[in-house]
Order: structure tokens, then sequence, then C-alpha cells
């Protein structure tokens, strides 16, 4: 998936109208399909940058055990998640225009008399998008807008705070 899509879906519209002899006034650019393809493309470029991010942590911490893992989900598009000591942060897409942050514990607590089994479901978050000017799709979080570097150094940052033993 490129930026440049755009373009292609012009084309094809365009062909289908001389194909067709019909023309459609209503052509041009997929809104909802524009939308779906810039949730995945933001999802990966999360992904992306946490991958840099987790590189640099695990090897500035010199871990070979305990370290910041990134996995991809299966059977979904560009969702993934950040695994560490029983923590997991998943970032994935409700729908087109929406991607879900929420942070989950499965484990034990060492205080917790019989290593009582622990399952904790944190709040979620949302990030989503906005149409700006000219078709510009704008990503926010409670109207604000999102700048992604600054999404991933908050996320990263609480989520290694949490994760540490």
């Amino acid at each position: 998936m490129s930026q440049l899509d755009w373009i292609k879906d012009l084309v094809e519209a365009e062909q289908k109208m001389e194909e067709s002899g019909i023309i459609d006034v209503t052509y041009g650019i997929d809104e909802a399909k524009q939308l779906e393809q810039q949730t995945i493309l933001l999802l990966n470029k999360l992904k992306d940058l946490f991958i840099d991010a987790s590189t640099v942590y695990n090897k500035m911490r010199g871990l070979s055990v305990g370290g910041v893992k990134i996995y991809g989900i299966s059977r979904t598009v560009a969702d993934f998640m950040l695994f560490r000591n029983g923590y997991k942060l998943f970032f994935s897409m409700k729908r087109a225009g929406h991607v879900s942050i929420k942070i989950h514990y499965h484990g034990t607590d060492i205080l917790t008399p019989q290593a009582e089994v622990l399952d904790s479901i944190g709040t979620e978050d949302i990030v989503e998008a906005r149409w700006g000017a000219f078709g510009e799709v704008v990503w926010t979080h409670q109207e604000t807008p999102v700048n992604p570097e600054y999404l991933v150094r908050y996320y990263f940052s609480k989520f290694v705070r949490e994760s540490t033993k």
C-alpha cells in the first residue's frame, strides 16, 4: 500500500467510465477505502516506530531475557502488540478510522498469598481519524491531533514502567 494508491484508483475509475460509456459524476476517491488504508498505514508506522524504540531499549539494557518484544496479531491486517513480563500493549484497528490502544496484564503477583493469578485489562484509548482540508486524514485523541512519534514515546515509556518487575 502506497501513498499514491489514489492515482491508481483515479485511473481505474476513468477507464471504467470509458469502457462503459457512462459518465459517473460521483466517481473519485472512495472515502471508506481511503480511511481503511490510512488506518493500516498508521498501524504500520506505529509498529515500525515501536520496533525501533524496542531495539534501542533492548540493546542499551543488554537483556537477553525480559526485553520488550513485538508481535503481529494473526488474522488481522496490521494489529500488533508489545510484550514484556506478562504485560501486553495492544494496538488494533477497531474499524476504519479507529485505532484501539489497551494494556493487559496476566500473571502472578509475588506479594499476593498463594501466588494468585491476576488478570487485568486497563482502560482503552482510541486514536480516531478526522477529515482535514483537501481530504487529509488527521489522527486525533480526544479531539487533539496526534503525532505518531510522541504517541510511541508516551506509550513505550508507560509500558516499560508498568512492565518492570
